[in-house]
């Protein structure tokens, strides 16, 4: 058992779905005596319970109808073996009870453990066992009820496997509430909506034991994303080392979107960064005297062929004129913000994105979910209700790689194993932060990463850079953008 904290991770972590999840437990049970993992999930919750709380007097298990329940029953029976005193309520019918769960029950009964009428009054734990990894429905009635008073209330949360009502695939989950301190123990494996969507949220700090079992041969549905490697630049080096990026973008009232782009990439360690601001001239800075290593040059001067090009930070409608001659010459391409509405509308243009791929022309894509919504005609919240999805289908759809912002963004590429990156935080909700992103992908796109890299390796930074964040220093999209560090 582990906890899994960004900071830690040395490589990817898979993460398996309800389907892929089901294979799994079917695999490793097969050749176990019957209600073995069962009882492994139950001690593992009461281990991780009495860790959390190794003070606490009653802890209260609300357990449901499923196997959820089954592992709430076994972990009632451990932490009373050890001295604790559970309160065990139920939410279902036990003569409807699967098979293990009611053997859980009957070994729970025989440790002297009763199910209570009503939830205690006061507690200093509470561990949620109501629903698991096949629930498709909001918790009602007496579940809704529990759930609402385990959030609301002081004590810390222990959600077992999942916090009820998450949907694992997409981290899909109705009005929730409350401040208890969250934790969550995902058993036998990872699930993708613990990490994105409402999954973060409504996890809290995810613990993870595998139950003694292996994936085997089943493919995950995601992966982890894990730190990048760190760089690493020989003595004989020169500024055309690291590559040239190009920003286009900052329309009259936003030049400095193209600017915060151009100086994260300029800091992510870019050998030379151009800035082509959309403003008329009068309105458009000639240069940064704060920053003179930024060199600013008309949009049709620049050698796009032989450049990594950040396209629509701050572009309004000034940049779509410019696009199909991005789109055919830039060598490596970031299509961020306004280049995307522009796609959005116009067909032709997607398709010319999509050619791209068969020219071996890197493309990234950074969407926020409306952004997201526009390219797939559909709305943000059908985004957000399966953000996986619509990532992998919009890569396949435009051949490229495409960063789905948003808390757990989502990066995914044709024939790559999609990213959930776990870094950031709501300190990233501010305006310029999105502009930052995309400089710091087309300098790691210069460095020579594959697109796919580079968009994780991008936003895995840029996640981090949020969270070690001092806490009395505001966090602004320029602060952020010279911290960046050379990939």
């Amino acid at each position: 058992m582990r906890p899994i904290r960004p900071s830690d991770l040395a490589a990817p972590l898979p993460l398996f779905g309800v389907e892929a999840s089901r294979r799994i437990e079917s695999l490793a049970a097969a050749p176990l005596p019957p209600h073995t993992l069962m009882q492994r999930a139950g001690l593992a919750v009461a281990r991780l319970a009495m860790a959390l709380a190794p003070r606490a007097g009653t802890v209260w298990i609300a357990c449901g109808p499923g196997n959820n329940g089954g592992d709430g029953f076994e972990a009632a029976m451990h932490l009373a073996a050890r001295g604790f005193a559970p309160v065990v309520t139920f939410a279902g019918d036990e003569a409807r009870l699967p098979q293990d769960a009611a053997a859980s029950l009957r070994r729970m009964r025989a440790a002297g453990v009763t199910l209570a009428a009503a939830p205690p009054a006061q507690f200093d734990l509470a561990i949620d066992a109501l629903l698991g990894l096949g629930a498709r429905r909001a918790p009602e009635g007496t579940m809704a009820d529990w759930l609402y008073r385990m959030r609301a209330g002081p004590a810390p949360l222990l959600s077992v496997d999942l916090p009820s009502g998450l949907d694992a695939d997409s981290g899909r989950l109705g009005p929730d509430g409350g401040a208890a301190p969250r934790f969550c123990l995902s058993l036998l494996t990872l699930k993708p909506g613990l990490f994105t969507a409402h999954g973060r949220d409504a996890a809290g700090e995810v613990w993870f034991d595998d139950l003694g079992c292996a994936p085997g041969d089943v493919a995950p549905d995601a992966l982890l994303a894990a730190a990048p490697a760190p760089a690493a630049r020989p003595h004989a080096s020169h500024k055309g080392s690291f590559g040239d990026v190009a920003v286009i973008g900052g329309a009259e009232g936003m030049v400095g979107a193209a600017v915060l782009a151009g100086t994260a990439a300029l800091h992510a360690g870019a050998g030379r960064v151009f800035v082509a601001p959309l403003a008329p001239p009068a309105a458009a800075p000639a240069w940064d005297g704060t920053q003179p290593e930024l060199m600013f040059r008309s949009p049709g001067a620049l050698a796009l062929a032989h450049q990594a090009v950040v396209c629509g930070c701050g572009g309004g409608e000034a940049v779509r004129a410019l696009l199909p001659r991005v789109i055919d010459e830039a060598g490596s391409l970031v299509l961020d913000a306004d280049a995307l509405n522009a796609l959005a509308a116009d067909a032709p243009l997607r398709d010319a994105v999509a050619r791209r791929a068969g020219r071996g022309l890197p493309t990234v894509l950074t969407p926020h979910p409306l952004e997201a919504a526009r390219l797939a005609g559909c709305s943000a919240a059908e985004v957000q209700a399966n953000r996986l999805r619509h990532a992998r289908d919009q890569a396949t759809a435009l051949a490229c790689t495409v960063l789905l912002k948003g808390t757990g963004t989502v990066i995914a590429s044709p024939g790559e194993t999609p990213r959930i990156n776990p870094t950031g935080n709501a300190r990233l909700a501010t305006a310029g932060t999105g502009d930052v992103l995309a400089g710091m992908v087309g300098a790691a796109l210069a460095a020579g990463l594959p697109p796919h890299e580079a968009a994780a390796a991008a936003c895995w930074r840029h996640g981090a850079l949020a969270d070690g964040w001092p806490p009395a220093r505001a966090l602004t999209a320029l602060a952020l953008a010279r911290a960046a560090q050379p990939f």
